[in-house]
């Protein structure tokens, strides 16, 4: 009879042993992905509300001629909320950086010293253009709720590296929540323990519920290590009577987890210790200064998406495996987030500055530590904008196509796999889209995840991150 080690070693030939990763992490046991692994942990940059990719990657000399002109594409083209206008060129200048010659525009010129780091699709097609939908298709791969996101299904397939902190971190912005809320990083029906948890950096309470509230008077180090134990005694009987019921055992893990946090997640959230120049580089504010929140102006964008993305490389290089970082929330109206309906210029602006000059610090100081050729970089957005103008400033959605670009864990930088058409609107080979399906699946395979094999069976259905979709985007490999 095979010992329990022989008994899991074969187990790791079939997808079973993947499933059984996380389970046997802190055994030392096993460690099974379907082939060599070219990287090992990633960061999600979501850009809520619906990003430019024709004022920021996607340069459209066509645009220019056309400016001001009815923009007619040769089709009937139903918008989300206006009829097509007149052609808009970028409201900013493009220029071209590194030896790949990338044109990028102004508002994210922090990205010209990495840009030759960086690869782009730029014939991403989504399926909807109504917000909710097309978050929940770039953050789970199904437009519809009730698909574990992407950072679940990595976490449920390659395990934890970290017994200190979660293994799905979740970043939000500072001013809300995106469309669909705790949805979009949710782990569905994956054991729960894989759901994202959200860190709020730079708040006063970054993390909710893991210290005792102020003032109380009642709750000693006595009192909560006797409550803990309690609740340990009375939860493992209540397992012992419901097997097969994941969320107690995610609880558990979590009051454990939070246990542990209180120290390791209080030292990997301060960055105070980071020297003045990285600090500097991520254009984080000097020690008292500070920043006001309450407007959207290139130096508060600066500040917080800054500190998400160094608090996202504190994180990952404790075991964090993986990241997700959101720019652009806001409630009300008129609106000041990536949803440039009214005004691109007041709202870009400000947002993709600050997005460009922590996520280009990223991307340098993970290279500078040895970290970028095992971390994948994923920017994206629900959808595009459109070429046209509306109301003769915003933009409206455009599902058709838009902008994706990744860098590091085995990406072949300087390449662009796949293009727009001449004015941004279409792919320029409408036969040969790229969807989600195609990136998700490229991520998996670069952290030796086949993606047609990571599947879990629910509701009599072997479910997966890609649905029944998805090619590896082998331009993109480096």
């Amino acid at each position: 009879m095979h010992d329990r080690r022989h008994f899991l070693s074969g187990l790791a030939s079939s997808f079973a042993g993947l499933a059984l990763t996380d389970l046997l992490a802190n055994d030392g046991v096993l460690k099974a992905t379907h082939h060599r692994p070219r990287a090992k942990r990633v960061v999600q940059l979501f850009m809520g509300g619906a990003a430019s990719h024709v004022d920021m990657f996607d340069y459209k000399p066509q645009l220019e001629k056309e400016h001001g002109k009815q923009w007619d594409p040769g089709e009937a083209v139903e918008l989300f909320q206006s009829s097509p206008g007149n052609s808009a060129r970028s409201y900013w200048d493009f220029k071209p950086y590194g030896q790949s010659g990338k044109m990028i525009s102004d508002i994210v010129a922090p990205f010209s010293g990495v840009i030759d780091e960086m690869a782009f699709v730029h014939n991403l097609i989504g399926q909807t253009g109504v917000h909710s939908q097309g978050t929940l298709l770039q953050t789970t791969g199904f437009n519809r709720p009730g698909f574990p996101s992407a950072g679940s299904w990595v976490s449920y397939g390659l395990g934890s590296e970290n017994d200190d902190l979660p293994n799905f971190v979740v970043l939000p912005d500072h001013r809300g929540l995106a469309s669909n809320g705790v949805k979009n990083w949710s782990s569905m029906f994956l054991p729960a323990q894989h759901q994202g948890t959200i860190i709020r950096p730079g708040d006063k309470t970054p993390i909710n519920d893991l210290f005792p509230p102020e003032g109380n008077k009642f709750i000693t180090p006595k009192a909560d290590k006797d409550g803990l134990a309690l609740l340990k005694k009375l939860n493992s009987q209540y397992t012992i009577e419901r097997p097969g019921d994941s969320r107690l055992e995610a609880r558990i893990r979590s009051y454990e987890l939070a246990a542990r946090m209180q120290l390791s997640a209080t030292e990997a959230l301060d960055v105070s210790p980071e020297p003045q120049y990285i600090r500097d580089m991520y254009g984080l504010a000097s020690e008292g200064r500070g920043v006001d929140d309450s407007t959207i102006n290139a130096r508060a964008e600066m500040e917080f998406f800054g500190r998400k993305c160094l608090v996202a490389r504190r994180l990952l290089e404790r075991g964090v495996r993986f990241v997700q970082i959101w720019s652009g929330n806001e409630n009300g109206f008129p609106r000041r987030n990536w949803d440039s309906h009214e005004d691109v210029k007041r709202d870009h602006g400000p947002l993709a500055t600050g997005m460009a000059m922590g996520a280009s610090a990223l991307i340098r100081d993970l290279k500078q530590r040895g970290m970028l050729d095992d971390t994948i970089i994923l920017w994206t957005t629900e959808f595009g904008r459109m070429p046209c103008a509306q109301r003769g400033t915003g933009r409206d959605h455009n599902p058709f196509v838009f902008t994706n670009w990744l860098c590091g864990g085995g990406i072949k930088g300087g390449v662009t796999a796949g293009e727009s058409d001449q004015w941004g609107f279409k792919p320029l080979n409408r036969s040969t889209p790229t969807e989600v399906y195609d990136i998700h699946a490229t991520i998996l395979h670069l952290l030796g995840i086949d993606h047609q094999k990571l599947t879990v069976r629910h509701n009599s259905i072997d479910r997966r991150l890609t649905d029944v979709h998805g090619h590896v985007i082998e331009k993109l490999l480096a």
